[in-house]
Parts: C-alpha cells; structure tokens; sequence
C-alpha cells in the first residue's frame, strides 16, 4: 500500500451522467485539497477498476450518485481497508441502485453489500434547506467547533453498524418525510430520541476505517454549491485528508 497517494472516484449513473451534481466541481475541490497536503491522486468516474488503484493507494474518496462497488469490488476494497486503508466516502455514496416506486416520483434504494462495507443506507431526502450541524469531539472534527449551520439536502441514513460506529455529526431537521411508508414501511434513520440523524460517522475495519458525511450536495447551472462554501464542510475535509 503507498504510503501517501489516494484514489478519487467521482460520477453519476449513467455513465458521465452528472446525475443531478455538480461532478466537475466536487472532483476540482477534492483534488484541490489533495494538492495543498501533498497527496498525489489518480481519478475515476466509477469502481469499475477499483481492484487496481487501491494498493497503490493510502486513501480512496467516493463523491458518487450512482455508481457503488459491486460484491467482488466490495470484497477487494474490504482487503485493502483490513490492511490499513481509509475510505472517505461523502454524500450520495450511501446511495446506489435505485428502483422505481409505481405512481411516485421518488426512487427506493435497493441494500446491497455496499451498504454493509460503507456503514450507512441513504433511505431519502427533503428539498435543500438550512439546518444546524452539531458536532462530536474526535480527530476528526478537531477545530470545527461544537455545531455549523449549512444549506444542503437533508439526508435520510440508516446507520448499519451502530455498536462499532464513532458518530461524529448529528442533526435534528424538525421534520420528517412523505417516503414513508411509500418507499419504505418505516423511517429507520432516527438515533435512540427518534428525532436525531447521522449525518456523520467513523467506522474501524481491521487497520483502516471508513469516515463518511452525507454533507456535500452542488449542482449547476444555478451552481449551487451551499456545504462546500462552508468553511466547517472544507475543514472536515481536510481533517479526513490528514487523518
């Protein structure tokens, strides 16, 4: 495994599909905060080479809509994550394989093993809005304070494996969503209170971790780019770079 050199998957379904996200901007931002610490970086649209790229990389960050590792991808990236590597995965990387729902517009996403390795199911989302961020102490969160607020799509996440995950950003939206029970029979993204969601968290895999923030929404032409103007969002970047 090198020792600083990482892997960056960004893209949409279908293939150069930006599928409604700004890919361009979010691949420039990502490389942009490699190159002020130094990490070399190779770049795909997609897991499809996966298997190739990770032993030459320490860090791998998935800025995805769409694509997601199939079971031998999710198997090679287990390995590589057991020996040491760190897989920062943000935004609609807990999505993947969509179905359509009969009458509704709304899309169900299908749990595959994807969800297992990453640690969090995207079950759905609210329109963009402005809410508050609070934060837990950890690495890293480390000079991000204590809660940030930030415009930016209200993530719905299951938490997959809870006993093991280090919650690092929670939110209380004060609202809930009309998926369910349409696409789902029951909202399971609520911490214990029923009203709190992850919106961060650090899983251990062996000697690596997965960090992931459902933070991240842009899209153009109207460029909006709401969490990557935030100075916490580009801190907690940073401090998953260095981590």
């Amino acid at each position: 495994m090198a020792d600083k050199r990482a892997h960056v998957i960004t893209g949409g379904f279908p293939l150069g599909s930006p599928a409604g996200h700004d890919q361009d901007y979010a691949r420039l931002r990502l490389l942009t905060l490699l190159a002020e610490q130094d990490v070399p970086a190779t770049v795909g649209n997609d897991f499809t080479d996966i298997a190739r790229f990770l032993p030459i990389s320490r860090l791998l960050i998935t800025y995805v809509a769409g694509p997601y590792p199939d079971a031998a991808q999710c198997e090679a990236m287990r390995g590589w994550l057991e020996s040491g590597g760190h897989w920062v995965a943000l935004h609609g990387t807990s999505g993947g394989r969509a179905q359509r729902v009969e009458g509704h517009r709304m899309r169900r996403t299908i749990k595959t093993e994807h969800h297992a390795l990453l640690g969090g199911f995207f079950l759905t989302h609210p329109p963009l809005c402005g809410f508050t961020v609070d934060v837990n102490p950890h690495a890293l969160t480390e000079g991000v304070g204590t809660s940030f607020r930030v415009e930016d799509e209200p993530y719905f996440v299951e938490l997959q494996n809870p006993a093991t995950a280090q919650v690092l950003l929670t939110a209380n939206y004060g609202f809930g969503s009309d998926a369910f029970p349409i696409l789902y029979p029951a909202d399971t993204s609520p911490m214990a209170d029923g009203k709190t969601r992850v919106l961060g968290y650090n899983t251990p895999v062996g000697a690596g971790s997965v960090t992931y923030y459902a933070l991240g929404h842009c899209h153009g032409p109207t460029e909006f780019r709401g969490p990557w103007e935030s100075s916490a969002f580009t801190k907690l970047l940073r401090n998953a770079i260095s981590y």
